[in-house]
């Protein structure tokens, strides 16, 4: 697979017609069958390598590349207005399965799925618009609040100063759930604790600007926060030098950050973006696809938090044991994580 970075729909008709993928890796008789299956997927702003959330996308397309043959490319837009152009070149090129990543796509797969009746369409962080969701869209939505709220817990226990901070990307209702769920978190375990929350700005840029977020984590250290979570895409490894300069800990989000900044990040919150494509790429294989809402929580596998191993050493066992006995409450629905 390669990475195209488009400058408008010129570009994206030009490139989609003449760069292949990376090709179908080799494997058995069935899978090599599946060749003919194409999938396309197109990035949110700040694209693959921001070592969040777009690069769990990347991880379920190259699992179903790899794991199930088809064959996959992908678009990086360079601005939102080639967003819609991007999804409609692969639908008019019949691409078996158009995805478009983040909630930011929901109106253009909405409007590509209208005009391709007969394709099929899927979208990370869907939000339905007044319409409704299109009976060819496969709406993927995850219950961050859930991961948030285990992060938020680690965070009300590991605190010394019984401050803790949040920084989101793009103000809107999608961060507000990692918020809200991380503040109830905190006050399970801490309820003296104080969140300091801030936003890196109200459009998609606000989700690669490092330095932005930088400035809001060492505002955040300046008002007492030992304890950082962050929901910002690129826009967190500001906020991990912030926390690694001061000397305190670090939250990430959507896939293990740890080695982002070894010394700050003490666990991350996991999405599982990278399972939802690949289940629906599969889906698309096994004659299964279906429209409409399919939310991913903590009970469904959607998420969870790094909580094993060598990147969550520095999480005591008593926190540990205190979280599992919270996360089985939420699991059994026996605890509800608020989302606003």
């Amino acid at each position: 697979m390669r990475r195209w970075i488009l400058p408008g729909a010129v570009a994206i008709a030009a490139l989609l017609s003449i760069v292949p993928g990376r090709g179908v890796q080799a494997g058995s008789g069935a899978n090599r069958a599946n060749a003919g299956t194409r999938v396309g997927l197109v990035f949110d702003i700040g694209g693959r390598g921001d070592k969040s959330f777009n690069d769990a996308a990347y991880i379920g397309l190259e699992r179903a590349e790899r794991e199930l043959g088809v064959t996959v490319r992908f678009l990086e837009p360079a601005g939102s207005e080639d967003r819609e152009s991007a999804l409609r070149m692969f639908a008019a090129q019949g691409f078996d399965l158009v995805i478009g990543v983040g909630f930011i796509f929901s109106s253009d797969v909405d409007a590509v799925a209208r005009s391709y009746p007969r394709g099929r369409f899927a979208c990370i962080d869907y939000f339905a618009g007044p319409g409704g969701i299109p009976p060819n869209v496969a709406a993927l939505s995850f219950r961050e609040e859930e991961g948030s709220f285990l992060v938020g817990a680690v965070a009300g226990m590991m605190t010394r100063t019984k401050h803790v901070g949040f920084v989101g990307g793009m103000t809107g209702p999608l961060i507000r759930k990692f918020e809200a769920g991380y503040e109830a978190g905190v006050k399970a375990t801490c309820n003296a604790c104080i969140l300091h929350a801030a936003y890196a700005g109200a459009t998609p840029d606000a989700y690669r600007d490092p330095a932005k977020g930088k400035a809001l984590g060492i505002s955040q250290i300046a008002s007492g926060a030992d304890v950082i979570y962050h929901a910002s895409g690129a826009t967190g490894h500001g906020v991990f030098e912030a926390a690694n300069d001061g000397h305190v800990m670090a939250i990430g989000v959507d896939t293990d950050q740890h080695d982002e900044m070894p010394a700050a990040v003490v666990t991350s919150m996991i999405k599982r973006v990278d399972v939802a494509v690949f289940e629906a790429v599969r889906a698309v294989l096994e004659g299964r696809f279906q429209g409409g809402m399919q939310v991913f929580g903590l009970k469904e596998g959607g998420v969870d938090f790094v909580r094993e191993g060598p990147h969550a050493a520095r999480i005591p066992p008593d926190v540990l044991a205190r979280v599992a006995a919270l996360r089985e409450e939420v699991v059994s629905g026996r605890r509800i994580v608020p989302d606003r």
